[in-house]
């Protein structure tokens, strides 16, 4: 029998990519081959980052493919609703195209498509084509609760279904598409939503794995090239003593609120590791020394994470980050910038209560006494450090043998398998039925070929 071959479909944002590709990888792992689908623009950005890697990618596995999104060249990427309505209105002809393309050219048929959320429309392409669908939710399962509930807000009149919101409307009516509703979370982290919500499946932490497999070992889905320089530097460090500082792919701090944050950081006297991407504009401040740490454009976060010597993680509350962080068991210092990640904030210090907030002043900002004072606090909270340990016990048991979130992703992993079987099925059925056809045919001549003798 062949192997079960997956599509996959993040929505074009790093946030969104990467446990996309981390599913991804669990699936290869699970002995199916991924077909991953890019945007044209993210497709450049992830294989420039790659580098060297590129040209050892086993494509058998793990294919990266990429179709247009719409957009000119020139138009602004970051603006969702512009993306979106160019998406809707570009992508799933391109989508259908491209399904056509591997059942005509390819070895295996497409038995399965993964999307996230925010791409539901792809399952309404694969369904026209036979294909069955899962969702991905990159985000916490509360707010899937109140994505799904946005057209009875807009009904009572409390939002209005204009921009993004029609978008996620839109994607919101492909959830009856299929089955598999998958999210990012455990019955831990979350048990009231996933309570109330109960298609919703958790299959996390989706955690990237490094390995020596090539499904498993390659930086193929970052927007930046990692600087693994920051690993030998943390194994110099004392254990426990490090703050790592990360702001993710998308949050940017004007000059006045990163002249407070470099030398808050360098107050703290701890050794740092912290992620300045290369796209920041701001200028360092002549205060800021940064001579007990190092600085690097991008980092491997989970790995990062993982390392002994980290003690503190100062993060804008994405949700990939959160559940790196809890899985790890490293205390959070929240400083979120938008969207989720208020509520992400939120939810970690007042819920699970395993991390601290930062807190503006009258002007807006986070000054560096403030950033220094809950430093301090966190590295020295017993209470906090060992609510995460047991928390980040609960959570890693999820994707063990046995493991709640394990069976959830075998159980879809075996929709693929199955659309395989019954695809295979159909072409040995197809043949059976030819053959009979043929052998009627035969049955029927042979009277006239009788005949015709005499």
């Amino acid at each position: 029998m062949s192997i079960p071959t997956v599509l996959v479909l993040p929505y074009p944002a790093q946030g969104h990519v990467n446990p996309l590709m981390t599913l991804s990888q669990k699936l290869v792992e699970h002995g199916c081959k991924v077909i991953f689908v890019n945007t044209d623009f993210d497709h450049k950005r992830v294989v420039a980052s790659m580098g060297e890697q590129q040209d050892s990618l086993d494509e058998s596995l793990l294919k990266l493919v990429s179709i247009p999104d719409g957009l000119e060249p020139d138009d602004d990427q970051n603006d969702a609703g512009k993306l979106c309505d160019a998406m809707q209105n570009t992508m799933p002809t391109m989508l259908e195209k491209l399904i056509e393309d591997v059942h005509l050219n390819g070895d295996n048929k497409i038995s399965l498509s993964v999307a996230d959320f925010c791409m539901g429309w792809a399952l309404d392409v694969g369904s026209k084509l036979g294909i069955k669908g899962a969702l991905l939710w990159a985000s916490p399962a509360a707010l899937f609760g109140l994505l799904y509930n946005i057209p009875k807000l807009i009904d009572d009149g409390i939002i209005d279904s204009d921009g993004v919101i029609k978008y996620l409307i839109e994607c919101t009516r492909s959830l009856n598409l299929t089955k598999w509703w998958l999210c990012n979370t455990t019955n831990e982290l979350e048990p009231g939503p996933l309570s109330s919500i109960p298609k919703l499946v958790p299959i996390g932490p989706l955690l990237r794995s490094y390995g020596d497999t090539i499904a498993t070992a390659k930086s193929i889905r970052q927007y930046w090239e990692e600087d693994l320089s920051c690993m030998s530097w943390l194994d110099q460090q004392p254990h426990g003593s490090v703050l790592y500082v990360a702001f993710g792919s998308f949050t940017h701090f004007d000059q006045n609120q990163f002249n407070e944050l470099a030398p808050g950081i360098d107050l703290t006297n701890r050794p740092f590791l912290w992620v300045v991407r290369q796209d920041n504009k701001r200028v360092y401040p002549n205060e800021f020394l940064g001579s007990k740490g190092k600085i690097v454009g991008w980092a491997p976060q989970q790995k990062v994470l993982n390392h002994p010597a980290i003690a503190c993680f100062l993060t804008h509350c994405g949700w990939n980050s959160t559940m790196e962080g809890l899985s790890n068991g490293v205390p959070l210092l929240c400083w979120p910038y938008f969207g989720d990640q208020l509520y992400n904030k939120a939810y970690i210090c007042d819920e699970l209560k395993v991390g601290l907030g930062v807190d503006k002043d009258k002007n807006g900002l986070v000054s560096r006494m403030e950033l220094k004072r809950k430093v301090d606090q966190l590295f020295n909270d017993e209470n906090i450090n060992s609510s995460f340990l047991e928390l980040k016990d609960k959570v890693m048991k999820n994707i063990t043998n046995g493991g709640r979130s394990l069976e959830n992703l075998n159980s879809c992993t075996n929709e693929a398998s199955v659309g395989e079987v019954a695809e295979l099925k159909a072409q040995v059925e197809a043949l059976q039925a030819a053959l009979q056809r043929k052998d009627n045919e035969d049955q029927m001549m042979r009277p006239k070929m009788s005949q015709a003798k005499r």
